[in-house]
């Protein structure tokens, strides 16, 4: 075993012995550190250039300018739409637009379309939410849409996007949209800017008298700044929260920045919001889905030493939010029906829910107990309202506020008229503090309340009334 040992490395002095051998294991060696050093280089360099290129976009492409995002020389030109911009149609047209929209005619009603096809409408974002927004108010009848984005279509945007096709990737998202808009309705007025909205651009890209801003950001910053410039100059605005990492329908709601709970985008809106002064008067699209079935997409090796190098412009995320593609799209068309119904002047309640069915039992239980203290004279203890009965009242009837005072919280039912019995067609909502004092009054509402609010009450109970013959 030793000899054959002492034999091999008697070999191996030999071959290393050999100058031909030294130096072809020396320019190994050369060529392996070379190669380390132009491989750090070049990362260096790569790194040095996605940031260079970033920093460069903004100035290098020429948002304001007429032409779109590549330069293509077929895309129509841009137009400037405002308010005030005119809509030109035929008769002819006018003929085939009044079919295209029949349906919403006849759910909106003459005067209400009217209002729909005179307003202008303001889409900042136009990804998986911002697309299916803007999409649904041009097929419902608004004419004049201004829809701005900085990013174009990818190949991943086809899985959310409602005008991306592998025929238009690689183009501005709100090129492909305008041309997906003016194949449907070729006589609208759409301004597509290829633009990043920022605090110094926001006076130009909401000019024009805008009645409705849907805000369909992603980013938080400027998210708080589109928002922000909104109320200080009076524009009515929605506002989309976090689709991304969401999965169930049916706890997609509309409720004021107030409002809303279990969603950790709405919460550091609301905080970043209230110090700067606005604690309410912003309403969000949001879910009360609680997160964490999924998570972020890990960064790669490569992407974890640098990682602002790899997001699409400086101080936007890095890291990809997982999508179900049905959800900002539902998103988007719960942000477009509501600003539909409110420019066509249609009436809509949206209700902030927060554990209603424990909330149901409990002013239930303490409208029996209200009940137990009526006497003789005002019929004795009747509670005719089952917790079902309370929670329709509740919400579908007084859309979870106060007849008197509008307030959300602690809410009690009781009768309106103390003569007549306990029944759904004299139910009020009020405040416990309010509902306490109506219980002691004397005489008929009408001597303690305003005509006002005597008549929003008469209204909502003779709303009743229609509606329970349906239940």
């Amino acid at each position: 075993m030793e000899q054959r040992v002492s034999a091999n490395l008697e070999k191996l002095l030999r071959v290393f012995g050999d100058t031909r051998v030294q130096l072809a294991t020396t320019a190994l060696a050369a060529s392996a550190i070379t190669a380390g050093v132009m491989w750090g280089t070049r990362r260096t360099r790569r790194s040095k250039r996605a940031r260079d290129l970033k920093r460069n976009t903004l100035e290098s492409i020429d948002f304001e300018g007429d032409s779109g995002f590549l330069g293509i020389d077929n895309e129509p030109q841009n137009t400037i739409v405002t308010k005030h911009t005119p809509v030109e149609l035929t008769p002819n047209e006018e003929s085939l637009i009044r079919e295209q929209l029949a349906r919403h005619y006849a759910f909106l009603g003459t005067d209400g379309m009217a209002k729909l096809r005179d307003s202008f409408v303001v889409v900042v974002g136009a990804g998986g939410v911002g697309s299916w927004a803007a999409m649904m108010l041009l097929r419902s009848g608004v004419q004049r849409i201004r829809i701005i984005d900085f990013d174009q279509v990818t190949l991943s945007s086809l899985n959310r996007h409602v005008a991306a096709t592998r025929a238009t990737v690689g183009i501005s998202k709100v090129d492909a949209l305008k041309m997906s808009f003016l194949d449907i309705a070729p006589h609208a007025q759409i301004d597509a800017r290829v633009a990043l909205f920022s605090a110094d651009t926001a006076s130009d890209l909401l000019s024009g008298s805008p009645d409705y801003v849907l805000d369909c950001i992603d980013n938080m910053d400027t998210k708080i700044d589109l928002l922000t410039f909104c109320n200080k100059n009076n524009l009515r605005v929605i506002s989309a929260m976090g689709a991304g990492m969401k999965s169930d329908p049916s706890r997609v709601q509309i409720a004021d920045i107030s409002d809303t709970f279990e969603d950790p985008m709405s919460r550091v809106v609301r905080r970043r919001l209230k110090l700067l002064g606005i604690q309410s008067g912003v309403e969000v699209v949001y879910s009360t889905e609680k997160p964490g079935k999924v998570q972020l997409v890990s960064l790669a090796e490569s992407q974890t030493e640098e990682p602002g190098d790899f997001s699409v412009l400086p101080d936007f995320r890095v890291r990809i939010v997982p999508v179900l593609g049905t959800m900002p799209a539902m998103f988007g068309i719960a942000m477009g029906t509501r600003v539909l119904t409110e420019l066509a002047g249609f009436p809509t309640e949206p209700m902030a829910i927060k554990s209603r069915h424990a909330l149901y039992a409990r002013v239930q239980r303490e409208l029996g107990n209200r009940e137990k203290d009526r006497t003789a004279e005002f019929g004795g203890p009747q509670l005719r309202m089952s917790t079902d009965d309370t929670g329709y009242m509740l919400d579908e009837i007084w859309r979870g506020k106060s007849a008197v005072s509008g307030v959300t919280d602690k809410l009690a039912l009781t009768r309106w008229r103390r003569d007549l019995p306990m029944t759904t067609s004299n139910c009020v909502c009020m405040t416990k503090s309010e509902a306490d004092k109506h219980d002691k009054i004397s005489g008929a509402p009408e001597d303690h309340y305003s005509p006002e609010i005597v008549e929003f009450v008469e209204q909502r109970l003779n709303e009743e009334k229609h509606i329970s013959k349906m239940r």
